[in-house]
């Protein structure tokens, strides 16, 4: 049988709290007898009931909302726990002081002991019983809100995917007639992207290379269908290349400098995604040269904007931060700040 011994400690302490008060109570209807006796009859009687249910429950199978045993034994135990703890609790300070409870003036006080007995032990009890379950209640909900979590988080992908490949399938088609060649160029980088998707959704993190690699192969699938309009860099030192990201984070920025940003364009324009270290937290922008975002436009960002927000803010909490970057001639900048991203990555 192995016990929890931090909580029974913790138990143990608790008890000798309700002791300490019990022996208060009697002492103030009491005062002429000597606090002493008042506090080592309420600590051994306390001690001994304690020892008694906290250790008696564990010979019984207990509920797991509660930690208590179910059935008949759930009140029989605490209350023979609190006839039996009395009993060797008297006993114990009667050895104490060298006197017998159970015969003369004893047996005058018996009545009375008992009876505040009787009402600490169920104090106590019900109040362990509550703190259980509520230990357990709160267990649960932090499990629910982790795996509703989880859930927001698989369904933004959700959106994010469709959204993408409905768009490079409908280039796709054209292409089919239009120049055959080149459409299987981009059907290779298709699949060479879906099949890094694939991977990508079995889990909610992966390298940043592996980002950055998702990257190339849908900028190269845009590039064949903008041809020159459209150029790209992708800057990603090597000692960054094994930090953990998100996955699918920064396609939806990508995506949106060429749909609102170059596209638009009639020159087309240059996009750049960089990664970059600040202490211990990852840097990480996509900047384009494209028209910009129109004043009435910058609150929500967008499709791509808002879902990255909402994805951060489901996995980081407050922490990390996404800003856009202004005061620039053309284009716009993205930049998300994520802390403590370094700590994991390993030099190559």
């Amino acid at each position: 049988m192995k016990f929890d011994w931090i909580a029974k400690a913790q138990h143990l302490l608790q008890t000798l709290a309700f002791c300490l008060a019990a022996a208060a109570i009697q002492y103030a209807f009491r005062p002429e007898r000597p606090y002493e006796i008042a506090l080592v009859y309420s600590l051994c009687i306390g001690t001994s009931i304690w020892m008694l249910i906290d250790f008696g429950r564990e010979l019984f199978a207990s509920a797991a909302r509660t930690g208590w045993p179910t059935g008949h034994t759930a009140w029989l135990l605490p209350l023979g726990s609190v006839i039996g703890g009395y009993g060797l609790g008297t006993l114990a300070a009667d050895w104490w002081f060298g006197w017998s409870s159970w015969s003369g003036v004893g047996l005058s006080t018996l009545p009375a002991s008992l009876l505040i007995t009787a009402l600490a032990g169920a104090a106590a009890s019900y109040y362990f019983y509550s703190k259980t379950q509520s230990g357990y209640l709160r267990t649960r909900v932090a499990e629910a809100s982790f795996q509703a979590s989880q859930a927001r988080l698989k369904l933004l992908e959700s959106q994010l995917e469709p959204h993408m490949l409905f768009n490079t399938l409908a280039n796709l088609r054209v292409l089919i007639d239009a120049d055959p060649a080149l459409a299987q160029t981009m059907l290779d980088h298709l699949i060479a992207y879906l099949r890094a998707t694939l991977n990508a959704s079995r889990t909610g993190t992966h390298t940043l290379d592996t980002e950055f690699a998702r990257l190339r192969d849908y900028l190269e699938l845009m590039a064949i269908r903008m041809g020159p309009r459209l150029s790209f860099e992708l800057t990603l030192p090597p000692e960054l290349a094994s930090a953990q990201v998100p996955t699918l984070l920064l396609q939806p920025l990508v995506e949106n400098a060429i749909r609102h940003g170059l596209e638009p364009k009639v020159a087309g324009g240059h996009i750049a995604v960089r990664a970059q270290r600040a202490g211990s937290a990852l840097l990480l922008e996509v900047d384009d040269t494209g028209i910009g975002i129109p004043v009435s436009g910058i609150a929500d960002g967008g499709f791509g904007l808002t879902q990255v927000r909402e994805r951060l803010r489901t996995m980081y909490g407050a922490a990390a931060q996404l800003a856009l970057l202004r005061g620039r001639p053309d284009g716009v900048g993205v930049r998300i700040h994520l802390p403590d991203a370094i700590s994991n990555a390993t030099p190559r």
